[in-house]
């Protein structure tokens, strides 16, 4: 599952962060590694950006670059 399939509240555990090699490595400097929890916070109304929650603070993201598999 990734967290573009993922609903307001649900949460994870993050596996891989797929995608933009240049996100990837801004998410992992950010301390998004394998096994952050992380959490769905809030969804825009037309669906983008998502927010999203992991080591205490929140994070918006486009939904196309919400491929971090948990």
């Amino acid at each position: 599952m990734t967290i573009y399939n993922m609903k307001v509240g649900q949460s994870g555990i993050v596996k891989e962060i797929l995608g933009d090699p240049r996100l990837a490595k801004r998410l992992m400097a950010l301390g998004c590694v394998k096994g952050t929890p992380i959490e769905i916070k809030l969804v825009a109304p037309l669906g983008d950006p998502m927010l999203i929650s992991f080591r205490g603070f929140d994070l918006a993201i486009r939904k196309r670059d919400a491929k971090i598999y948990i």
